[in-house]
């Protein structure tokens, strides 16, 4: 995209039409930009990850830490199912803007919210 302002005519509109795929591309990209601000951390301390389940309408980002003090790699487990934790998790906020948006769990309990179904 470039920054160059194109003038709109009186008579004219410009339409955005996008698919499921670039929908959840704009909100995955949107998630990424303002991680945190969304989350409260410092983007060189995260990792993010990301699901969408479109028949319901819902999406979820979760961060985590990325290394531990040693510098080790931090993985979320394996058994935490993101598209379990859409339907487990209440929503955690009514619109991006609160400063209450986001819930704080444990890895631990995000593993038994997974396997609840």
């Amino acid at each position: 995209m470039n920054g160059k302002k194109k003038k709109l005519d009186e008579n004219s509109v410009r339409v955005i039409k996008i698919s499921k795929d670039a929908l959840f591309e704009f909100i995955y990209e949107k998630f990424i930009d303002d991680e945190e601000i969304f989350f409260d951390v410092d983007l060189l301390e995260i990792t993010s990850h990301f699901d969408i389940n479109f028949e319901r309408g819902e999406f979820i980002c979760c961060v985590s830490k990325s290394e531990d003090a040693d510098g080790n790699v931090l993985r979320l487990p394996e058994e935490i199912n993101l598209q379990n934790l859409m339907i487990n998790i209440p929503d955690t906020t009514t619109t991006m803007f609160a400063d209450d948006r986001y819930k704080e769990f444990t890895k631990d309990e995000l593993v038994k919210l997974s396997k609840k179904v």
